[in-house]
């Protein structure tokens, strides 16, 4: 796959879909690619397919447009899934994908599949995003489209300081700069602006932080009470787990919060000696080397000494062969 203007051909119905819980990546990579069909191919009929998405991405062009619920039983010519790993993670829409005559995945996921027809994956990129700019002309990138990809790009490499951040990712970046997007606006409102809820429940998990393995590893949980009290969402929590990573002397950060079913929805950062990923997988998860996630069943407790296990195993590994 080359580009996404040669798959288009011949096509006249496309839904577009990512992860349950969609983040940063998965929302501007989405709209980025339902905003190009829209401008340059107004011939398709395009429909977009993700959960409720936070509110800080709703200034992004036609987010309004996406779909929440998937009550339609139509059958699309062309399903295109994005930053999503396997069909488990695409939620409802996974019927759109099923049904569909065609399909095409767009993903940097080191844990994909490649269960579509056509797979562009490449877990060296940045973001999905990025992926995303690369199968788009130049040219036929607008502001808008500019701007979905920038802000998905942001978020993947957390305003560009993870190790996932290449040249090739700046490059990218500077492009989309030129295109006349407010890209410090962006940053500081979808990426450093947090509500009250926010920073309380964030205090909350620094609080119920604790040292593992004689300080190389950092773990706290949020339960449901908590998150109950501070009246804080899933979507409240994203960023916990990165705040932790950045703990002096730690090798990888553990955060888990309670969902309703009372299993723990566990989110892992790692600085480079462990492979996350990789643990994750173990429990049917799934993610990048440095960045992945997985649910869990036990006690708080019970889901980090697993957890700490296997990274314990890693980090000996990496001792020995270093």
């Amino acid at each position: 796959m080359k580009d996404l203007a040669s798959q288009l051909e011949g096509v006249r119905t496309v839904a577009i879909a990512g992860h349950v819980r969609p983040d940063g990546d998965c929302v501007g990579s989405c709209l980025a690619t339902y905003n190009y069909i829209g401008t340059w191919f107004p011939n398709i009929q395009a429909d977009v397919y993700l959960e409720p998405i936070p509110n800080i991405f709703k200034f992004l062009a036609h987010a309004d447009k996406i779909k929440n619920h998937c009550g339609s039983d139509k059958v699309y010519d062309l399903c295109i899934v994005q930053d999503c790993g396997d069909t488990a993670r695409l939620g409802d829409a996974v019927k759109y994908f099923h049904t569909a005559k065609k399909t095409i995945c767009i993903d940097h996921h080191i844990s994909n599949t490649s269960f579509a027809d056509e797979n562009y994956i490449f877990p060296e990129a940045s973001s999905t995003s990025e992926l995303v700019f690369g199968l788009i002309e130049e040219e036929k990138i607008t502001k808008e489209i500019a701007e979905c990809i920038y802000v998905g790009i942001v978020h993947d490499t957390g305003v560009f300081q993870y190790s996932c951040t290449s040249a090739k990712t700046m490059e990218a970046a500077g492009v989309l700069m030129g295109k006349g997007i407010n890209f410090s606006k962006i940053v500081d409102d979808t990426f450093y602006t947090k509500t009250f809820a926010q920073n309380k429940i964030l205090g909350q998990a620094l609080l119920n932080s604790e040292l593992f393995l004689e300080g190389r590893v950092i773990a706290a949980a949020v339960t449901r009470e908590e998150m109950e009290r501070y009246q804080a969402l899933p979507k409240h929590l994203d960023g916990i787990v990165s705040q932790l990573r950045v703990t002096k002397g730690v090798e990888a950060a553990i955060f888990l919060y309670e969902n309703e079913d009372k299993s723990w929805k566990v989110s892992m950062r790692s600085n480079g000696r462990v492979n996350v990923a990789k643990l994750a997988m173990e429990y049917q998860g799934g993610g990048h080397e440095r960045a992945a996630g997985a649910t869990m069943q036990g006690s708080p407790q019970e889901v980090i000494s697993r957890l700490c296990a296997g990274m314990a195993k890693e980090l000996a590994e990496g001792q020995e062969n270093g």
